[in-house]
């Protein structure tokens, strides 16, 4: 290495392509590639040593994002889960003073009963709630990680794995009945990507 005003280091011909072999025959790229065989992701146990081996590995992968995407449901379902039984509590109440709508002929149920008017109280979950809540957010960073650690080797196949899985993904597990006013979680957030 020679210090002066630029900074140069002898390096292999492979490294001028951006190319490095990082020990244990491990090919990484910096810059975009198509690597198959002798291609390394996360760490050197990860070694592609065949074609089999990088096909199961983009399998992984995609599966790897369908799941991230499965996590993004369970957070969905879950809070929509405890929401639900807190305002069951508020659904039948005990000794329920009538309001006054129930008094007219349009809050009548169908069976001719009055209907109770009761505001739910605010909701803040429990400790046991927030606690799955909080596991389930850190599962969902986790996996989100992940896939981003992924797409920085810059590889073709594995960046075109992950879209599929984020394709697949959003069609299997988000897949629901939507009302008018309901906002999609892709119109929510401004960016979808790593949790």
């Amino acid at each position: 290495m020679a210090m002066g005003n630029t900074m140069t280091m002898d390096m292999p011909a492979a490294t001028t392509e951006a190319e490095m072999d990082m020990g244990g025959g491990c090919l990484i790229s910096m810059l975009w590639n198509w690597n198959t065989v002798d291609s390394c992701f996360i760490s050197s146990s990860w070694h592609v040593t065949s074609k089999g081996m990088f096909a199961g590995s983009c399998i992984g992968v995609l599966l790897l994002v369908m799941s991230l995407e499965a996590l993004r449901r369970a957070v969905k379902e879950y809070d929509s889960y405890i929401i639900h039984q807190h305002l069951a509590k508020f659904a039948s109440p005990p000794a329920a003073i009538p309001s006054k709508a129930a008094h007219s002929d349009s809050s009548k149920a169908a069976d001719g009963a009055a209907v109770y008017a009761v505001a739910p109280q605010p909701f803040r979950p429990n400790v046991g709630q927030q606690a799955v809540r909080a596991l389930l957010h850190m599962l969902q960073f986790a996996v989100a990680y992940f896939v981003m650690l992924l797409a920085m080797y810059y590889n073709g196949y594995i960046i075109i794995c992950i879209f599929i899985g984020a394709y697949f993904g959003s069609f299997v597990f988000h897949w629901e009945t939507l009302s008018g006013s309901q906002q999609t979680s892709a119109t929510k957030e401004a960016t979808v990507c790593c949790g």
